[in-house]
């Protein structure tokens, strides 16, 4: 299917060019103007695209989330047609085979990373993303149930699951002395702070967040800030304290270097969104666990036959920088 798919012939609008990027769930076309992404049918346990009917469905929600911090970004899902044993994407008759998500093609030197790493990125930039985050966090969904999910015991489940499926790359992209103090200084933590997640429960914190906020993900084009590719498989990974949200992108601005900027978006953040520095603990909590999470899912292309032992090498470099991070806050 892929192969048909990089015939630009093959998508609906006109474009000179084809290339493919591929993630641990996606497939990713990226055609001139427009990127048309494809889930992949895996079953990773948190998330499960494994049927045409799940795919299509997740599709439908990741247009509907992520139009809450973008603009024009998200333009709807098309079928992917086989006819004749060839694929085409929106275009032509034949069987569904399966969807994609179009998507305007963001310009690459708007991207929040490609600023910073041009030393582009701004303190007005920062400025920018802080209003709309705030504002974001203070009027996202909030309900009895999705509260619930900011509660230690509910948390708990997620950074369970992380140690269980992490443990089989140690060795690979973790050391064992690390996933070890990782996991006691986690569990330490919440019997320690118990009362800090809940008094965030009940002042109301706990929302329908963006669950994968980092760098990768946020642009500017002018005045415009558009944020995207928000978490639309699992309700659990985007319903979080807000702080949680923020600090993945703390955190990623940690790991490339912008220890400077990371601690001025928080101050500009934090005084938007009224947080005092008696969560500065949990704070820090959670840019461990996005540490983590990065390296935990940085780590599962080691395991995607569809990648080259190149690739692979990189990605464990990668990891294992996540990982190291992670320990870095705990290690003071």
């Amino acid at each position: 299917m892929i192969n048909d798919l990089l015939d630009p012939d093959r998508l609906p609008d006109p474009t000179s060019s084809v290339s493919l990027v591929q993630t641990h769930i996606s497939v990713v076309l990226v055609a001139d103007h427009f990127v048309y992404k494809i889930k992949k049918p895996v079953n990773f346990g948190f998330l499960d695209f494994t049927s045409l009917e799940k795919r299509h469905y997740y599709c439908e929600r990741e247009v509907e989330l992520n139009r809450r911090l973008s603009e024009d970004l998200y333009l709807g899902v098309l079928p992917v047609l086989e006819r004749g044993g060839r694929f085409s994407i929106g275009k032509g008759a034949g069987k569904i085979a399966d969807y994609a998500v179009k998507m305007r093609r963001i310009p690459e030197e708007s991207l929040m990373k490609t600023l910073f790493e041009q030393e582009k990125l701004q303190e007005d930039h920062l400025v920018l993303l802080a209003e709309k985050m705030a504002k974001f966090h203070q009027t996202a969904a909030t309900t009895p149930e999705i509260q619930r999910y900011g509660l230690p015991e509910s948390f708990k489940v997620n950074t369970d699951e992380n140690f269980d499926q992490v443990e089989k790359y140690v060795g690979q992209t973790i050391d064992q002395r690390v996933f070890q103090d990782l996991r006691l200084w986690t569990e330490e933590f919440y019997r320690a702070g118990k009362g800090l997640f809940e008094a965030r429960v009940d002042s109301g914190k706990v929302r329908d967040c963006h669950g994968d906020l980092h760098m990768e993900h946020i642009s500017f084009e002018g005045h415009r800030v558009n944020v995207f590719d928000c978490i639309e498989f699992n309700e659990r990974f985007r319903y979080s304290d807000t702080i949680a949200d923020i600090a993945f992108l703390l955190m990623d601005l940690d790991y490339h270097g912008g220890g400077r900027l990371s601690g001025f978006l928080w101050n500009q953040y934090s005084s938007l969104a009224q947080e005092g520095e008696d969560i500065l603990p949990l704070l820090t909590f959670y840019k461990v666990y996005r540490a983590f999470v990065r390296g935990k899912v940085i780590s599962f292309q080691l395991d995607d036959p569809g990648i080259g032992a190149e690739e692979k090498e990189k990605a464990a470099t990668k990891a294992r920088a996540y990982f190291q991070l992670a320990y870095s806050y705990i290690d003071k």
